[in-house]
């Protein structure tokens, strides 16, 4: 079964130096294109993390401080890669935890505002694990009867993926073929950030999903508090997340600044009415 598409979706998987959000970095890079005519691009590159990859991470995919010293960084190419998704919904596997919150760092970092508000993230993982809870290869197994032998591969590990979750929408009558439903069926919790921290509750309001103001309001916390923010922006959290609750602290301030001035105006009218009389 195609996938049924109206804009272009971009599969994609990354192999890192570690597995810190913040500060961890990308060392290769596949990403497979998909065109609402089931045209397909694939665009894969190591790169220089600019940071020594760690031991643990080499030992799973294979990749040396040797391998990618001569490659660009990625802020050499983030241009390219920013062109080449853009307009894309986003696929992967974990991809919402992990490879989406991680990309979005990168692009930060070199400089270009990663913007997810107009793009469906959809997790193959997650819709792995509702129906199936299993792994990568598991899931590429169960749903394709294929041996993934080249694991930790990103452009294995990405080709995989898309297969997946190809697979997924033939085998289950209740998943739609359709980028929204998906997207929604792949989240574990609404985030307002990438990696949750902070969330909507069941009336929309954003709230934080950790630490000691877990379940309370960005607002409230804000208003009681407004050290908390200041100590979230100087604190080791990915900057995607500062960028969010920047976005709402100063759509806060707007709100309150204009309810101020609103206030001021009723009791100058009221004023101007007392004397009138």
């Amino acid at each position: 079964m195609k996938l049924n598409l109206t804009q272009p979706i971009a599969f994609f998987d990354l192999e890192t130096t570690g597995l810190n959000i913040a500060s961890d970095r990308i060392v290769e890079i596949s990403i497979i294109k998909i065109m609402p005519n089931g045209d397909k691009e694939i665009k894969t590159k190591l790169i220089n993390p600019t940071i020594p990859i760690s031991k643990e991470a080499s030992a799973v995919h294979g990749i040396t401080d040797e391998d990618v010293k001569d490659k660009a960084t990625f802020k050499e190419i983030a241009e390219e890669l920013d062109q080449f998704i853009q307009n894309c919904d986003l696929g992967g596997f974990n991809s919402n935890r992990f490879d989406i919150p991680l990309l979005a760092e990168e692009f930060l970092r070199a400089g270009i505002d990663f913007d997810i508000s107009k793009r469906n993230l959809i997790d193959v993982q997650n819709i792995f694990h509702k129906m199936e809870k299993r792994t990568l290869v598991a899931a590429y197994k169960f749903y394709c009867d294929k041996d993934l032998t080249d694991a930790h591969s990103a452009e294995a590990d990405t080709t995989a993926t898309y297969e997946i979750l190809e697979a997924q929408i033939q085998k289950y009558d209740e998943l739609k073929n359709d980028m929204n439903f998906l997207a929604d069926f792949s989240q574990q919790t609404k985030n307002v950030d990438l990696l949750g921290r902070i969330v909507y509750n069941e009336k929309g309001v954003e709230v934080f999903n950790f630490g000691k103001h877990k379940g309370k309001s960005v607002r409230a916390v804000y208003q009681k508090e407004p050290g908390y923010y200041n100590w979230m922006m100087n604190g080791d959290f990915p900057l995607y997340t500062k960028k969010v609750l920047t976005q709402i602290i100063d759509r806060i301030k707007t709100q309150e600044e204009a309810q101020k001035s609103i206030n001021f105006d009723n009791k100058l009218e009221q004023l101007q009415n007392k004397f009138k009389k």
